[in-house]
C-alpha cells in the first residue's frame, strides 16, 4: 500500500506542476495580445515620431533619405521665440479652461445636486454643448462673434454700448470662452456623479455634530470629491493642450501667434512649412509636457485618496 501510495503521489506531482505553471502563465496569454497591440498602435509609432525628430526631414523627402541631426530640431525649437510663444499660449490656454470649467462644473453640480422638479431636464440641457462637433462649435461662435451681424455685438448695440473687436483684440478670450461653453458640461456630469456616490455616514455625522451646508462642502464634500475632481481636470488639461479644430475655425492661430497653441503650430509646420522633423520634435515636447504635468497630478491624487480614506474612516467611528 505504501508503496501505490508513493507511486500515486509521484505521478500527480508533475501534473499539479503543470496546472500551477499554467495558473501563473495564464495571465500573461490574456494580456499578451493587448500588449501586442500597444506596441504596433503606440510604442512603435512613438518610436518612429522620436527617430524622425532627429532628421532633418521634409515633405519632399522619404524618412530614409533624411539626414540625421541629433538633437539639433529641439536645440533650435528651444531657442525659437515663436516657438516658445506658442508653448506659453498653451499653458495660459489650459490653465485658464480648466481652473473655470472645475470651479463651473463643482458649482453646478453642488446646485443641482437635489431633488428639484424638472431637474432631469435640467441635466440634459447642461450636457447639450459636448455632443457638439467640435467644428460646428467653432462656426456657431464665429457668427455670434461676427463684428457687425453677430449675436454678442448687435446685443451690445442694442444697449448703446460700442461693439467688441472679439476675433482680433481680445481672440484668446474668445476661444476660451467658447472652450469653457463647450467642456464645462464635461466637468458637471462627472462633479454630479461623485457628489452622489458620496458615503451618506460621512454628510450625517457632519450634520449630527451641527456643521452648516458650507462647512460640509468645505470639509466633507469637497475632500471626498478630491480624487475624481484629480482625475476630471488631467482628462481636460490633456485635452485642452490638444484642442484643435474650433481654433482653426475660429482665428486659425492668429491674429498673429495670440492664439496659436502648440497643436495647431505643429499642424501649420507639417502642412505648411512641411518641416517634418520639426514637427516632431514639437510633438515629443508637448508629449514631454504632458508626461510631466500627469506624473504630478497622479502624485497629487494619490494624497487626495488617502485624505479621503482617513475623512470616511473618521466618519464611520462618529456613527
Amino acid at each position: 500500500m505504501a508503496d501505490i501510495s508513493t507511486t500515486t503521489g509521484l505521478t500527480r506531482t508533475p501534473k499539479r506542476r503543470a496546472v500551477s505553471l499554467a495558473n501563473r502563465l495564464s495571465p500573461y496569454a490574456f494580456v499578451g495580445p493587448a500588449i501586442i497591440v500597444l506596441l504596433i498602435a503606440l510604442i512603435i509609432p512613438l518610436g518612429y515620431m522620436v527617430y524622425g525628430s532627429m532628421l532633418d526631414w521634409t515633405a519632399s523627402q522619404s524618412i530614409g533619405e533624411a539626414d540625421f541631426i541629433g538633437f539639433k530640431n529641439y536645440t533650435d525649437l528651444w531657442n525659437d521665440p515663436r516657438f516658445m510663444k506658442s508653448v506659453n499660449v498653451t499653458l495660459r490656454f489650459a490653465f485658464i479652461v480648466v481652473v473655470v470649467e472645475l470651479v463651473v462644473g463643482v458649482g453646478l453640480a453642488l446646485l443641482l445636486d437635489r431633488d428639484i422638479k424638472g431637474m432631469t431636464l435640467l441635466r440634459t440641457m447642461f450636457i447639450l454643448p459636448m455632443m457638439i462637433a467640435p467644428v460646428v462649435v467653432g462656426l456657431m461662435w464665429r457668427f455670434m462673434y461676427h463684428p457687425t451681424d453677430g449675436t454678442f455685438n448687435r446685443l451690445l448695440d442694442r444697449l448703446g454700448l460700442p461693439g467688441v473687436d472679439w476675433l482680433g483684440e481680445h481672440a484668446l478670450m474668445s476661444v476660451i470662452i467658447a472652450d469653457i461653453w463647450q467642456w464645462t458640461p464635461f466637468i458637471f456630469i462627472l462633479a454630479l456623479a461623485a457628489l452622489q456616490s458620496l458615503p451618506r455616514s460621512a454628510l450625517e455625522a457632519a450634520r449630527i455634530d451641527g456643521a452648516s451646508q458650507w462647512q460640509q462642502i468645505i470639509y466633507i464634500k469637497l475632500p471626498l470629491m478630491m480624487p475624481v475632481l484629480i482625475v476630471t481636470a488631467l482628462l481636460r488639461l490633456i485635452d485642452a493642450f490638444k484642442v484643435l479644430e474650433v481654433i482653426l475655425v475660429l482665428t486659425d492661430g492668429g491674429p498673429g501667434q495670440e492664439t496659436q497653441i502648440l497643436s495647431h503650430r505643429i499642424n501649420e509646420t507639417m502642412t505648411e512649412v512641411r518641416h517634418l522633423g520639426e514637427a516632431a520634435a514639437m510633438a515629443n515636447y508637448l508629449l514631454i509636457l504632458l508626461m510631466a504635468l500627469t506624473l504630478g497630478m497622479l502624485a497629487f491624487n494619490k494624497w487626495q485618496e488617502d485624505r479621503a480614506a482617513r475623512i470616511r474612516a473618521a466618519a464611520e467611528e462618529d456613527v
